[in-house]
């Protein structure tokens, strides 16, 4: 049975470097593939980026309010393995149509994504996947202090900040940017959190 993958983590884990590459496998194999990508991350316009220059171009651009389905119908013959990047951005029905054709067409499909925003909390694809994915893989990269980050913090304007819109695409305004970061430093840089504080009056 083909199965329904979410390999997520923060920015700068090399998602992206991993889609292209696994991509690239089943090609070089003769196999087939799809590629598709939420059509809110502007980001790249019709291709999937990476930050060290790997580029690749997506098959369908995914609105928000279309159906998977509709898309893909009569379009997956032949297909061994749809990719699906930036997968935090869809909907829950978008992946419970993902998790529909791997269950019915007997295809893999391999989404990869942001499992949390920049407040800590569940993007609505990110929850759905949580909630249905057969495989859960999380992916690493290091916090600034080099412990494993697991979080991400937004900065405008150089500062930190939990204010705003959950989705707003790095590089759409100058001074935006996304920070990986452990859990530590998240309570500590994003939440403002005193942990010595905390400490010493729990005394621990």
């Amino acid at each position: 049975m083909a199965k329904l993958h979410f390999k997520y983590a923060t920015m700068n884990s090399g998602k992206t470097i991993d889609l292209i590459r696994t991509a690239y496998n089943y090609e070089e194999n003769n196999a087939k593939v799809l590629i598709l990508k939420p059509k809110i991350d502007t980001k790249g316009d019709n291709m999937i980026t990476s930050r060290i220059g790997l580029e690749r171009r997506v098959d369908y651009l995914i609105s928000y309010d279309e159906s998977v389905l509709d898309i893909l119908k009569g379009k997956l013959d032949g297909v061994k393995c749809i990719f699906v990047d930036e997968a935090q951005f869809l909907s829950k029905v978008q992946i419970d149509e993902l998790n529909l054709i791997t269950k019915s067409c007997n295809i893999p499909v391999l989404c990869y994504g942001l499992r949390v925003n920049f407040k800590n909390e569940l993007f609505n694809g990110s929850k759905r996947l949580m909630e249905v994915a057969d495989e859960l893989e999380p992916l690493f990269t290091l916090c600034e202090c080099t412990e494993i980050a697991r979080f991400v913090g937004r900065k405008v304007n150089g500062e930190y900040t939990l204010i705003g819109d959950e989705i707003l695409i790095d590089g759409s305004k100058e001074e935006v940017e996304y920070v990986p970061l452990c859990g530590k430093c998240y309570l500590k840089k994003v939440k403002k959190i005193d942990l010595n504080y905390i400490k010493k009056d729990m005394g621990c």
